[in-house]
């Protein structure tokens, strides 16, 4: 994992700041995506897990805008990996700033027990860090079956794109509603609506192992990589175009485009062979 010293970062990376306009109008494109979905689902309840990070911050504050703050049932879930003050934020964004029901549930001792069953796994912290991701999958659909609800993610367009997820685990839910927001522009929109400045600029960490942080294992910043996958991935700009104009070596953006086509069958269905008939 890359140190903060050592990260890429591109000397002109690309301004993808949202005027006040565009900034509302994706609030709205948003919200009613999420009333559309509850309503399709016929759902009763909104489950969501709250990490404490910007992701699930923007996403819960959404969620409460489309459907009223009794719709939600959030869920933290904390290991001993997690940094305490992630929690704490979690809970507060709960209590404090959306005045939500939440439950907190440890996994720790639910990863033990599979860890007991399959002690190969021990010492092997990429195995265990998305154990811990596909563990509160599991707790957010056993609540929403249990009370008919909607599991909303909390994944955004950066991390889709290269697949900086877990299969099956944060990526197991029934709608995305921030999935067409880069990183940047996550943040931006978390100001927006009104998340604290404290939440919305915090270091982005999955929290699947002591001291994890998004950009040290990605080994870059998130302005580099939005800006290589607007560039180069869903842009039209060639690999040496793309390093030019935002300041990175060739090299950078041949991984990021490695990234994205290695990921893919995390973004699809498990194939089947075609019927023979």
């Amino acid at each position: 994992m890359a140190t903060t010293e050592e990260l890429v970062r591109a000397t002109d990376p690309l301004d993808m700041s949202l005027s006040t306009e565009e900034l509302d109008a994706h609030r709205e494109h948003i919200t009613d995506f999420i009333a559309a979905q509850y309503e399709a689902a016929g759902a009763d309840r909104v489950v969501i897990g709250l990490s404490g990070g910007i992701d699930s911050t923007l996403t819960s504050h959404l969620v409460v805008e489309a459907l009223g703050a009794e719709t939600v049932h959030a869920l933290v879930m904390p290991s001993e990996v997690n940094r305490e003050s992630n929690m704490s934020d979690a809970e507060r964004v709960a209590s404090e700033l959306l005045d939500v029901e939440y439950d907190v549930v440890e996994i720790t001792p639910i990863a033990d027990a599979f860890l007991d069953a399959y002690p190969a796994a021990d010492e092997d912290r990429m195995a265990t860090g998305n154990l811990y991701v596909r563990i509160r999958a599991v707790l957010n659909y056993l609540v929403a079956n249990t009370e008919g609800g909607l599991v909303v993610g909390t994944g955004n367009r950066t991390e889709a794109l290269v697949g900086y997820f877990t299969k099956y685990g944060d990526g197991a839910v029934d709608c995305h509603p921030i999935a067409n927001l880069y990183k940047q522009q996550v943040r931006q929109l978390a100001r927006h609506v009104g998340v604290p400045d404290d939440l919305a600029a915090k270091e982005a960490s999955a929290g699947m192992w002591v001291d994890q942080t998004d950009e040290g294992e990605l080994g870059m910043s998130y302005d580099t990589l939005d800006s290589i996958l607007a560039l180069h991935v869903d842009g039209p700009l060639s690999v040496s175009a793309t390093a030019d104009q935002v300041g990175v070596d060739a090299e950078t953006v041949e991984r990021v485009r490695g990234l994205y086509e290695g990921s893919e069958h995390k973004r699809a269905a498990p194939p089947g062979p075609e019927p023979l008939y």
